[in-house]
């Protein structure tokens, strides 16, 4: 699912799968502000532009790297987050625009 695509529909149905996980749904709060949620974390690149670390992510949910990992997996299948590479680390950010359509598809759909 890709930010400019139409809305099909499948795509709230991955949204609501991916989203009722508790632990996914916490990560996408966390990234909401991340420099709130994130602060304690020495950033590997600016937050606001690239995301969050996959690391920290990692670090703050204290679950498994490749518990992680699935979950923001997930979270980018579903059309909800960014990934971003920099170096040998893996960012992630909310997909904003996404998340506003999707929003709007709720509203006139639901």
């Amino acid at each position: 699912m890709t930010a400019t695509a139409e809305l099909q529909p499948g795509d709230l149905i991955e949204v609501f799968k991916a989203l009722g996980n508790p632990a996914r749904l916490q990560i996408m709060q966390w990234l909401k502000d991340p420099e709130a949620h994130f602060g304690a974390y020495e950033p590997i690149a600016d937050r606001g532009t690239v995301g969050v670390c996959v690391t920290h992510i990692q670090a703050k949910a204290g679950l498994a790297q490749s518990t992680v990992s699935s979950y923001m997996s997930t979270l980018e299948r579903a059309g909800l987050v960014r990934p971003t590479r920099i170096g040998k680390w893996t960012h992630y950010r909310r997909d904003e625009e996404r998340l506003a359509q999707l929003a709007r598809a709720i509203g006139t759909t639901v």
